[in-house]
């Protein structure tokens, strides 16, 4: 197992890669990511539809949506809120800060039409037809109370979850194997499920399916639309997922990088 010090001196290299990676490539990694993230948000959300019992859905989305975050770092993917541990290189100076915004930027935009694409093939393959529609109406459920909340708890809940998702990320750094970087990010990524927190590109999927299931299936859906999508949701989130994936990584350079001024 690789200690923290030891990833954190492996991730400087990682984070100078990621933004040295040419745009047309990081760009495709992210609409993957986009996907895979979006493909664990439907799962969860059919959980919720088959099990009747609020409680015992939530533990079984939780349990599920690890997949997502298993596919983006076995398959191999770009995804926004665990490149905020860029921050890491930024600090040792071996990237600048021009580097890091351009690939935060094309990593979100990346994300964001990977959610979108497979929130449309959802709507249009009949997916939120399952179970007489109640997929459907479950996507809508699920849009409205996100774009419902107030922007201090979106932002803060964005935080949170950002903390648990860069130290799942973090972890898989410790293992050298498949089943051992599954197991890393297992775990943190189910708290952050079943504690409810605010994940901006799994967001992007849930909230993209309700809209699409809202114009589909005729489900009234009160303040759901594209615009408050954005505004009422995806900023705060995002701006809180940057606090939090960033503070991580801010706190392991620190304690493993950084190096103390002599007096």
């Amino acid at each position: 197992m690789n200690s923290p010090a030891k990833i954190a001196e492996n991730y400087v290299g990682i984070g100078v890669s990621k933004v040295k990676l040419k745009p047309s490539k990081a760009f495709v990694l992210a609409v993957l990511a986009g996907i895979f993230i979006s493909a664990a948000g439907i799962g969860t959300t059919a959980a919720d539809v088959s099990v009747s019992a609020s409680s015992v859905a939530k533990l079984i989305s939780a349990l599920i949506f690890p997949a997502g975050l298993a596919m983006v770092i076995v398959a191999g993917s770009e995804l926004f809120t665990g490149n905020c541990l860029l921050i890491i290189p930024l600090m040792e100076k071996k990237v600048n800060v021009g580097d890091v915004v351009k690939n935060l930027v094309i990593v979100y935009i990346g994300n964001l039409l990977g959610s979108l694409l497979f929130s449309f093939l959802l709507a249009y393959g009949g997916v939120f037809s399952l179970f007489n529609e109640d997929l459907a109406a479950s996507c809508v459920s699920t849009a409205v109370t996100k774009v419902s909340m107030p922007f201090l708890q979106a932002f803060i809940k964005g935080i949170l979850c950002n903390i648990f998702v860069c130290i799942a990320v973090w972890m898989t750094f410790a293992a050298d194997t498949v089943p051992g970087k599954i197991m890393g990010l297992y775990f943190p990524i189910m708290l952050f499920v079943l504690s409810g927190f605010e994940h901006c590109v799994a967001n992007m999927g849930y909230i993209a399916n309700g809209l699409f299931a809202k114009e589909l299936y005729g489900i009234e859906a009160a303040g759901l639309t594209w615009g408050t999508f954005f505004t009422k949701n995806l900023i705060p989130v995002s701006l809180g997922n940057i606090v939090g994936g960033m503070a991580v990584g801010l706190a392991y350079w620190y304690v493993y990088l950084h190096k103390d001024k002599k007096a």
